[in-house]
């Protein structure tokens, strides 16, 4: 009895850092895992942020397109109106599409932002279908589309946690123009 009590501290030594490697184990699988899926999200939320924008920048681009016989100074390379139309209408579809991953997967600020940019084209839309109303500035509407833009991206990147400053596009397609 003598010789186990001399050895019990011994045994509980083994017995406590066996319990210690098993529960730093445990966390690190835990640590990795979770990072594992905060890249998994992180990554799906960039593709849905990607297809969101891309799709409606498409329909902004086919608005200028559409628009550019009407604007003497446009650059837009003119498209058929029926064409335009048609080519809007799919695009406008890809948006809608987009929209559900970026409600499914955005946070807050970036769900806010894509309905307001979202907002500031569809009255580019509108003016590319001949609906937009009487006081309708086609010089203002890009202009707001392009901060709308611009936010989306601050936010989108922001919940991506992506650094490396400022990227906005908005003044410096404004200064472009006033240059030119």
């Amino acid at each position: 009895m003598t010789a186990f009590l001399n050895q019990l501290p011994a045994l509980i030594g083994v017995i406590v850092g066996v319990l210690g490697t098993l529960l730093t184990a445990r966390l690190n699988d835990r640590a990795q895992w979770t990072r594992a899926l905060s890249v998994r999200w992180d990554e799906r939320r960039l593709d849905a942020y990607s297809e969101y924008a891309r799709a409606l920048k498409e329909v902004h681009l086919l608005a200028h397109r559409i628009t550019a016989p009407s604007r003497p100074a446009s650059r837009a390379h003119p498209v058929d109106r029926t064409t335009g139309l048609e080519l809007m209408a799919q695009a406008d579809a890809q948006r809608t599409k987009a929209w559900e991953g970026v409600l499914l997967l955005g946070d807050a600020d970036t769900v806010a932002a894509a309905r307001d940019w979202r907002w500031a084209v569809l009255q580019l839309e509108r003016a590319a279908r001949g609906i937009a109303g009487d006081d309708f500035d086609w010089v203002a509407a890009v202009r707001r589309a392009d901060e709308g833009r611009d936010r989306f991206y601050d936010a989108a990147r922001a919940s991506l946690t992506v650094g490396s400053g400022d990227v906005a596009q908005a003044r410096w397609l404004t200064d472009r123009h006033m240059n030119s």
